[in-house]
């Protein structure tokens, strides 16, 4: 008996110092993050960005739903909520007549680039719209745009704003419907696009390589599923019809258990890439299951896809992927990178574009998410080369080649707005240490 009291004793005592040791730690790291001025510079940097406009950033004249997606809370600290309304309701007035969604939208003055597919709608005679069909991300990131927005602001009027004698919430539903109707593969019970690489808008096998064709081949993967669970996270979020709220929690239990079943590798501890329902565009030879898209599965952890086992398994994964790789941090898209010479110009080389580019934009993403699975430490160690480029390179550039080569625009919203948002979550979560 004495024994026994005594290893009790022993096991409260170390349970006891390793939860000090803890706490300790986390203090200090919430101190440390507190006083790190490199993170006020660059929030303040980003909110100077996203303050001049909607626009995806310098070089884009166009508003894009996936960017405004991955910028909207800042947009509302630096903006009027009826302006940021106001560009939101503009991407519903250009729904097309099938409820399917654009990507975004311009004046038609600057509609002047090369797209023989150019979205109108009698609902807004004063834009032009247009889409990558090979991605199938747009209708998703209108609804988690709104969702955000409401979510923010509080003003749920949105949804019940008309266009064309359709309320907002309405065609939201309508979207869903069209992506179960249009881009759903029953025998997987998941959404399709074109095979390209992870979260990306370009195909291999034509030299545009944007527009779906007769040469785009049909794959499911992580990111486009994932992104219609957080869909539907805030359409039952923003309905107050019961059976409407039971149609999209039932879609969205198939669609979690249909991404474990199909898409997660259980002996690898990774998404795998593609499901190619028909015919597979990767050449002899090479292992598209090796290759790990960090995207897609940043995107898998906020739609609650991973334990926090896996978490800290797939996070690993990532840091060894750019230790090998040599690019500079976690925001690495694909790794390894697609072969030489299947993807078409610039991107048929490794590590150029979405080839195993460096995108802060979804990487951001990543550390939001180790963050709110309570990796903070992790998160923070990783975020470092994201600031330390920004603060380099006096901007937020769309992607980082080799080296940290910054390349495509010099001020993309979508890199300010996700550092933005994790910047305030590193100090909310700090502020909650003290």
């Amino acid at each position: 008996m004495k024994f026994y009291l005594a290893y009790l004793l022993a096991i409260t005592f170390l349970v006891s110092s390793c939860s000090s040791r803890k706490q300790t730690e986390e203090h200090q790291l919430a101190k440390t993050i507190l006083a790190d001025t490199s993170l006020k510079k660059v929030d303040s940097m980003a909110r100077a960005a996203i303050k001049e406009g909607f626009n995806a950033g310098s070089g884009y004249s166009q508003i894009w739903a996936r960017d405004m997606n991955t910028f909207i809370e800042t947009a509302l600290e630096e903006t009027s909520k009826e302006e940021v309304k106001g560009a939101i309701l503009i991407f519903f007035a250009l729904q097309q007549k099938n409820d399917e969604m654009i990507d975004g939208y311009v004046l038609k003055k600057d509609f002047t680039w090369n797209d023989d597919t150019p979205y109108y709608s009698d609902n807004d005679t004063k834009h032009v719209g247009f889409k990558n069909t090979v991605e199938t991300d747009q209708e998703t990131s209108l609804i988690q745009l709104v969702g955000k927005y409401v979510k923010k602001t509080g003003d749920t009027s949105i949804l019940a704003e008309k266009i064309g004698g359709i309320t907002v919430l309405t065609r939201m539903e309508r979207m869903i419907q069209y992506l179960l109707k249009e881009k759903y593969n029953r025998s997987y019970g998941l959404l399709y696009g074109a095979m390209t690489a992870d979260w990306g808008d370009v195909q291999p096998n034509d030299d545009f390589g944007c527009d779906w064709n007769n040469l785009s081949n049909e794959a499911i993967d992580v990111y486009d599923n994932a992104m219609l669970i957080i869909a539907l996270n805030y359409l039952q979020e923003m309905t107050t019809d019961k059976n409407q709220k039971a149609n999209w929690a039932e879609l969205q239990k198939s669609v979690k258990a249909n991404i474990r079943k199909h898409l997660w590798d259980e002996k690898r501890k990774k998404f795998i890439p593609h499901i190619y329902p028909g015919k597979s565009p990767i050449p002899a030879g090479f292992d598209e299951n090796s290759i790990h898209y960090h995207g897609g599965t940043a995107v898998a952890i906020e739609a609650g896809l991973l334990s926090k086992d896996e978490i800290a398994i797939v996070n690993k994964q990532m840091v060894e992927n750019v230790k090998l790789s040599g690019m500079p941090s976690i925001g690495l898209t694909i790794y390894p990178t697609y072969p030489d010479g299947l993807f078409r110009g610039g991107m048929s080389k490794p590590y150029i574009y979405q080839n195993g580019g460096d995108w802060t934009w979804f990487g951001g993403r990543m550390i939001q998410q180790l963050i709110a699975n309570g990796f903070v430490k992790e998160a923070y160690e990783e975020v470092r080369p994201m600031i330390d480029l920004v603060i380099k390179h006096h901007g937020f550039y769309e992607w980082y080649g080799k080296g940290g080569v910054p390349s495509g625009s010099g001020k993309f919203k979508g890199s300010a707005g996700v550092l933005s948002k994790s910047i305030s979550e590193f100090n909310n979560w700090a502020k909650e240490q003290q």
